[in-house]
């Protein structure tokens, strides 16, 4: 096979969560415990961060990674889902695992590992830890795909736990309120790691707490006592002021990426106490702590990869799209668009049928022109749906049956001082970039 041939048996020959929904999803380790048995433990070979929660783990993970690069480390990440490749998932120094190592580990390993029939994920996370451990990375930023309890990435033993926040999302797997859901995520919480709690709600916090007590685990709530004290936006991104008098800029301008920097650097603070980062971090030396601060957190696209938070991929017209997928996450996005100044916003927008559509609905601005769509997965609601239920909330538009088409259409309607935002899904974004190759 090659290496679109070895994707496409990795994408349709495995349960697959990210096109099946819960059909796809498998519950416990046993699986994850036999492959990482049969490839000699690879997570115990190199330090680990492993980071939860319900919005913005992934740009923590790749805030996170980011620095530590810019202090020398070799870095593994693993993070999901991806936008247009696979190997975007698996990265050493922000370079992707290469198209040869992923068709020669299928071809090798699949006479041993399709007997146990593993989840999409759980193979991905095996081919993760075995590469990082072939690639001697010194640490890995690893990403919890769903929940956290079971989540197959959860054999690790990191020096730093990270659950960003919790809100309402994969309810039909997690459970049906937030403390529930907090049970699953407070799951990486291991016995005497330390855990940070990026934002706690009062039906939340008492769940890490009793879980941290348990497992004789350290907890901190950063936003008990911020290092952020100001975020202030500008045309390159946001300008940072923090507690310890540094000021920086983060090329990462959504609304929500002020909670999810307060995280990062709370972590430093931990990280910096046990030993690791540069030696300047958090320290006296503010000229260099400012300048590794702007190193990390202005070209944490280029260092890492990441793509999809609130970004521009074009001007006249303005064109900006990001992940966010969930009520959670659309609170922030939505107090991002009234912030935008244009004169006619356009939405393409498509959801997945198992997400809250219509708390998530209820938070789009009713000025816009719709393009209602859905994107290229069976999870996906039909864009005719979608048009139904976007006219019983004053939301007006027109149906689109890809995503390109829609994004066709919005750009075809716009004039230069139009805004376009693409989103709803992660889904619909990947579609999106697929456009733009």
């Amino acid at each position: 096979m090659n290496y679109q041939e070895t994707c496409e048996y990795l994408f349709s020959q495995t349960p697959n969560y990210e096109k099946q929904g819960a059909s796809g999803y498998k519950e416990g380790l046993e699986n994850t415990m036999a492959l990482d048995e049969h490839f000699g433990h690879p997570h115990e070979h190199f330090r680990s961060i492993h980071i939860g929660g319900t919005n913005g783990k992934g740009s923590v993970a790749h805030l996170i990674a980011a620095h530590l690069q810019v202090c020398g480390y070799r870095v593994g990440l693993y993070t999901s889902p991806h936008l247009v490749d696979f190997r975007e998932r698996i990265r050493v120094n922000g370079s992707p695992i290469s198209e040869s190592y992923v068709v020669k580990f299928v071809e090798t390993e699949k006479d041993f590992f399709e007997p146990l029939n593993p989840s999409f994920f759980e193979l991905a996370t095996a081919m993760a830890f075995k590469y990082f451990k072939e690639m001697d990375v010194d640490i890995a930023v690893v990403e919890v795909g769903l929940g956290g309890r079971l989540d197959c990435t959860n054999i690790i033993t990191p020096i730093l736990s990270i659950i960003t926040n919790v809100s309402l999302d994969h309810t039909q797997l997690l459970g049906n309120s937030a403390a529930q859901i907090a049970m699953e995520k407070a799951g990486i919480i291991k016995r005497g790691v330390p855990v940070i709690i990026g934002k706690a709600t009062p039906e939340t916090r008492p769940v890490f707490e009793a879980k941290a007590q348990e497992s004789d685990a350290p907890i901190v709530f950063a936003e008990d006592e911020p290092e952020i004290i100001s975020s202030t936006p500008t045309a390159k991104g946001i300008h940072y002021k923090t507690k310890h008098h540094l000021e920086f800029d983060c090329e990462l301008a959504g609304e929500y990426q002020p909670q999810n920097v307060n995280t990062v650097l709370t972590s430093f603070v931990l990280l910096k106490e046990r030993g690791y980062l540069c030696d300047s971090t958090m320290a006296e030396d503010y000229a260099a702590v400012i300048n590794e601060l702007n190193n990390t957190f202005m070209n944490v696209t280029k260092i890492t990869g990441l793509k999809g938070r609130w970004q521009t991929v074009q001007t006249n017209p303005t064109v900006v799209c990001d992940t966010g997928h969930n009520q959670g996450a659309w609170q922030h996005i939505s107090l991002q668009l009234g912030q935008v100044n244009c004169r006619q916003m356009r939405i393409v927008f498509g959801m997945m049928k198992d997400k809250d559509i219509y708390s998530v609905m209820e938070l789009l601005p009713k000025q816009a022109v719709y393009y209602f769509t859905k994107a290229s997965t069976n999870r996906a609601l039909p864009e005719t749906s979608l048009k139904i239920f976007g006219e019983q909330m004053g939301l007006q538009g027109n149906s689109y049956p890809t995503v390109e088409k829609a994004f066709k259409a919005a750009l075809e309607e716009s004039h230069p001082d139009d805004f376009i935002f693409v989103g709803g899904s992660t889904y619909v974004v990947a579609d999106f970039m697929k456009t733009r190759i």
